[in-house]
Parts: structure tokens; C-alpha cells; sequence
């Protein structure tokens, strides 16, 4: 039974979140589609182009995100003191951006530059559009809705393109936020599409990668676009090492010889490789509504009006495992 979103994503205070979108009947709409044998491909550059751009236009950092062949992920940070920071004219550009005035299918500037001036001097209406502009659900209408579109354009037909709602996950601590992201950067690999980070593409780790100057070690890990927030508890060549590292563990298949080194990061998490694995391999199956250590879950639950959340029983009987 689906429960109200607002219940999980607390509108007025920041937190991470792990959202998935899923094709319609899970077809390969954005990929190669073996039955059809209908190319789709060039739909996954819609959709990474268009997550990037509102990324500038909403109080949301992208920390990761990956445009596979009949899904979505993106890990996101909401930030709603961003918004509150806006003025009135920053509030109602952005939206304008969002939702330009048209004429004959072209965008009019001046009509555009018109509207913002409007919006702007109206109180009431730059209030609800800053709490649009600071909301995780918003943020996933304007990314999915313009994608259905001109696919059904395109396809010259009706009807829905994603599933229903997004599925969505609360990131409860640093440690399910890098094990989500890891999650998410590693999909190409597991999927067997991409056999390199560097290779995987439609990822904000190949993102990453683009530019990346190994003499810059003290660069922190900020979103790959939108609002900086608080930054993680690691470097830039950290997270990569650490992704790296953790897709060679998850990849039983491939070659050549592994440090067996725990990564620095996981020590100072105070994670074991075994506990750090079974996180990351288990985002969406051994998780559900949130992510995160046992205190940070029954917290979470407690909030939520719930007696548990699934995951902790897991993460329990691996402890004692290790114990």
C-alpha cells in the first residue's frame, strides 16, 4: 500500500534521497529494444540533458544519477534554506525557466521576461513557487512529464512512458548516502553494459571522471550540479577510489588482482568490507522506504508512526555474524 510522500521527504528541513523511475511495463524506451528492434537510445541524452538543467533551476544538488535503458537513478540532496535564501526575482526567473511562455511552439523572451516580472511582484504566488522550487516531488514531475512527451511524440502515440509514482528512499546517514551513490554510479557495470567507470555511460561518475585532474586531491565531493549543501565526509579521489574498489568486489567476473585494504573512508565510517557490501548490493532489495544504520531506521520508523522499517532485521543479523 502506497503512503503519502509528504509522510517520508519533510518538506521544511534538508535530506538525502535515492529516487528510481521505471519505464512502463519496465521496456526498454530508453535502450536498445530487442522485440521491437526499435533504437532508443539517443533517450537516455534526453533525459541526463534535462535532469541536468533543472538541477539549476530547483534547491537540489544531484550527488549521482544513472539514465540506464528502462529505469532512472538519481540520488539527490533537497535543501529548502537554498530556496529561502531566493529573492523574489530569483524565485520567479527560475520558474519562468521552468515553464516559458510559447509562441507557435518557440519560447518569446520578452513574453518569458514579462511573466517573471509579474510573478515577482506577487507575494502568495512567489511563496507556493518557492515551496515547488524546494520540493524532491516537483523536481521528478518536471524531469518526467517533458521526457513522456516528446517520447510519445516521437513514437506518435498516447499514454503513459514512466510507471506511476517514482519510487523513493530516504538517505538516513553518510553512510547509506555513499553506499547509495556507490549503488548507483556501479549500475552500467552490473548490468554488464559498461565494463569501466569511465565506460558507463549517462552517470554522473563518468561526469566526474570528464575533466578529473588527479593532482587536485583536495577537492571536496560536491553534487555533480545544483545547490551545494554539506559536503560528505570524503575527498573527490576518495569516492572514486572508493567506487573503484567496491566494483571490483561486486564484480566476481572480473580479472586481476584486488587490494585487499579496506578504503580509508570505510574506516573512518566505522564499516567492515562485508557490512559495506551487503549495503551497497542491497539499496533496493534489502532496503525499502529508507536507508540507513539500525538506530537511524527504528529513529526514522518511529517518525514515520511505524513499529520497524525494513532493513534493520539485516543489518543485525550481519553484526552478529561478524561478532
Amino acid at each position: 500500500m502506497t503512503s503519502p510522500r509528504s509522510q517520508l521527504v519533510d518538506s521544511s528541513s534538508p535530506g538525502y534521497f535515492h529516487c528510481v523511475s521505471r519505464c512502463v511495463r519496465r521496456a526498454f524506451l530508453c535502450g536498445f529494444d530487442a522485440p521491437s528492434g526499435k533504437d532508443f537510445e539517443h533517450r537516455r541524452g534526453w533525459v541526463e540533458d534535462r535532469l541536468l538543467e533543472l538541477a539549476e533551476c530547483f534547491a537540489i544538488g544531484i550527488y549521482a544519477y544513472a539514465v540506464m535503458s528502462n529505469h532512472l537513478h538519481v540520488v539527490a540532496h533537497v535543501n529548502p534554506c537554498v530556496a529561502a535564501e531566493w529573492s523574489a526575482e530569483d524565485v520567479a526567473r527560475r520558474w519562468v525557466r521552468l515553464f516559458p511562455v510559447r509562441e507557435l511552439g518557440e519560447i518569446d523572451a520578452e513574453a518569458c521576461q514579462l511573466r517573471a516580472q509579474v510573478l515577482a511582484g506577487d507575494p502568495n504566488r512567489i511563496a507556493e513557487l518557492r515551496g515547488r522550487l524546494a520540493s524532491l516531488s516537483w523536481f521528478m514531475r518536471c524531469l518526467s512529464e517533458p521526457i513522456a512527451r516528446r517520447a510519445n511524440r516521437e513514437d506518435g502515440c498516447t499514454g503513459r512512458f514512466w510507471e506511476g509514482r517514482f519510487k523513493c528512499q530516504a538517505l538516513l546517514d553518510d553512510a547509506a548516502v555513499l553506499a547509495c551513490m556507490t549503488y548507483v554510479d556501479l549500475n552500467p557495470i552490473r548490468a554488464g553494459i559498461a565494463h569501466t567507470l569511465e565506460a558507463s555511460d549517462h552517470t554522473s561518475i563518468r561526469r566526474r571522471l570528464i575533466g578529473f585532474d588527479p593532482e587536485q586531491v583536495s577537492l571536496e565531493l560536491e553534487p555533480v550540479a545544483g545547490a551545494a549543501s554539506r559536503g560528505l565526509p570524503l575527498k573527490l579521489v576518495e569516492y572514486l577510489e572508493l567506487a573503484d574498489w567496491t566494483g571490483r568486489i561486486l564484480r566476481a567476473d572480473k580479472r586481476g588482482a584486488i587490494d585487499a585494504a579496506t578504503p580509508p573512508i570505510l574506516r573512518r565510517l566505522g564499516l567492515r568490507q562485508s557490512a559495506w557490501s551487503h549495503q551497497v548490493q542491497g539499496i533496493e532489495s534489502r532496503y525499502w522506504r529508507a536507508v540507513g544504520a539500525v538506530e537511524a531506521l527504528m529513529e526514522k520508523a518511529k517518525a514515520l508512526g511505524q513499529c520497524w522499517l525494513k532493513g534493520g532485521g539485516a543489518i543485525r543479523r550481519l553484526a552478529q555474524a561478524v561478532d
